[in-house]
């Protein structure tokens, strides 16, 4: 398993699934402390979650997945707006997706999938919870294509380029 590991695009898209994993939990465990202990709406629980989610992200995926480590204020700023720009389309699409989702039935039919199964997980219940998780799918795909082309591109990636 460590040889496998050590394959460089190995590890990072091994890396990348375990920080958009932590990531999509915090924005999942964020979500409905923001909707029911809060008492926000499906649209604000769903834009603050993201928002707490996009932070831990940034960082993550800086220094660990992609091994940006330098903290030079330029270069951070740089990645920082970059990440932002290239997270805010996939923000933007999970914020107005979740509600839609609700809205045209599908956070029903996946809590009577789960009733059906005897999953009795009281949070899956939280209006647009299995909503959330649906769209989560397609937004930690998106992430990471946005992240390894146009955020923390390597330095002899970009040389390529230029050849």
């Amino acid at each position: 398993m460590q040889k496998i590991i050590k394959n460089d695009k190995v590890r990072e898209i091994v890396t990348y699934l375990i920080a958009g994993g932590l990531t999509t939990l915090i924005s999942w465990g964020a979500y409905p402390v923001f909707k029911n202990l809060m008492h926000c709406s499906v649209f604000m629980a769903s834009l603050l979650s993201w928002i707490v989610a996009f932070l831990f992200a940034f960082v993550v995926n800086k220094v660990w997945v992609f091994e940006s480590k330098s903290w030079e204020k330029k270069l951070a700023f740089k990645e920082f707006v970059a990440f932002l720009s290239s997270r805010a389309f996939t923000g933007v699409l999970e914020v107005v997706m979740v509600p839609a989702f609700v809205k045209i039935g599908i956070d029903t039919f996946f809590v009577n999938i789960v009733k059906a199964m005897h999953i009795n997980i009281a949070v899956l219940f939280t209006e647009g919870m299995c909503s959330k998780i649906a769209v989560s799918v397609i937004v930690v795909i998106l992430n990471y294509v946005f992240s390894k082309l146009f955020v923390f591109k390597k330095k002899t990636e970009k040389a390529d380029e230029t050849e």
